[in-house]
C-alpha cells in the first residue's frame, strides 16, 4: 500500500481531508524513526515492537495479522 492510499483510508474514516490524513501518517512515521535513531524500541500497539540497531528485528504481537515482512538490507 502507497502513503497516498493509506492517506485516503485514513481521511475517511477520520472524516479529514486527505492532505491531513497525510501530515499525520508523516508524524508517526516521523515518532518512529527517531525513536529508533535514539536506540529505543517503537511499539505499534496491536501489530508489534520495531527494534533499533543494524540487523534491525520486528516482534509481532501474537494476536496480531501475519501480513508485514522484514525489509530488505536498507539503512532507515
Amino acid at each position: 500500500m502507497k502513503k497516498s492510499d493509506l492517506a485516503k483510508k485514513v481521511a475517511r474514516q477520520q472524516s479529514i481531508e486527505t492532505a491531513a490524513a497525510a501530515d499525520r501518517l508523516d508524524r508517526v512515521v516521523n515518532q518512529i524513526l527517531r525513536a529508533l535513531k535514539r536506540g529505543e524500541e517503537a511499539r505499534l500497539p496491536g501489530l508489534g515492537t520495531i527494534s533499533p540497531g543494524r540487523d534491525w528485528a520486528f516482534e509481532q504481537e501474537s494476536d496480531a495479522p501475519s501480513v508485514i515482512r522484514e525489509a530488505p538490507d536498507n539503512d532507515i
